[in-house]
């Protein structure tokens, strides 16, 4: 979906993208879900839709002139088919998170010959990010537990970033160095093919409807770079 919301112009395919998406996380129950997702993109899309209406080159249709600055129309345009990309890609990366949980996706990896390396990297980048609001969760309590005044105004929680970087770093190296050993002691780097335990379902359709994917990206992407869908609005 990111491939083709990216790569191929127009308006069509990040509608027909976003309806697809929308129609999966109503099916399996997750609509609300997606909010999260694409609330975080609201500073982008904000930014993307400033820039683009008051400095688009090459525009000379003025919408209405506002001192200095002159927002065109079609630089109003470009910024909504921007931020529709961005969002249709939010979207599919939140139903992606929300519907594959990171054991699944490590275990499959390795089941379908992915080397334990690049699994353990990806494995540590997704699980980074809730460890580390987790972690700065716990020192802010700690901190608190022992006078240390991190609510209120703005410049009080600023002031309160000063310890928490600290053992937050710290905290994450020692972390670092303990996986090491825990995986040295597992043997990780030990020669030969690991036996997976826990074998996921793939169906003949789910088999079929990847192939299907790959094959439809593929197939889009080229008929885009030769202009074949030069007719899609």
């Amino acid at each position: 979906m990111a491939i083709c919301v990216f790569g191929i112009h127009g308006w069509v395919v990040p509608i027909v993208l976003a309806a697809i998406v929308l129609a999966i996380a109503a099916r399996v129950g997750i609509v609300r879900a997606l909010v999260p997702f694409l609330l975080v993109t609201i500073p982008l899309v904000v930014s993307i839709l400033i820039v683009n209406t008051l400095a688009f080159p090459g525009a000379h249709d003025v919408i209405v002139p506002l001192g200095p600055f002159l927002p065109t129309w079609s630089g109003l345009v470009a910024g909504i088919q921007a931020t529709l990309r961005i969002v249709v890609f939010a979207m599919s990366v939140g139903l992606f998170a929300l519907t594959t949980t990171a054991d699944q996706l490590l275990s499959d990896l390795e089941r379908r010959g992915v080397g334990r390396r690049p699994v353990f990297v990806i494995g540590a980048a997704i699980g980074m990010v809730p460890r580390m609001i987790e972690r700065a969760r716990e020192i802010t309590d700690a901190q608190r537990a022992r006078g240390l005044d991190t609510q209120g105004r703005i410049w009080r929680r600023v002031r309160g970033l000063v310890p928490l970087s600290g053992p937050l770093v710290l905290g994450a190296l020692t972390e670092v160095e303990e996986r090491t050993m825990a995986l040295e002691a597992r043997a990780f780097t030990a020669p030969g093919k690991r036996t997976v335990l826990r074998v996921l379902p793939d169906s003949t359709v789910q088999r079929a409807l990847r192939w299907l994917v790959v094959i439809g990206t593929i197939v889009l992407l080229v008929a885009s770079l030769a202009g074949t869908l030069a007719w899609l609005p």
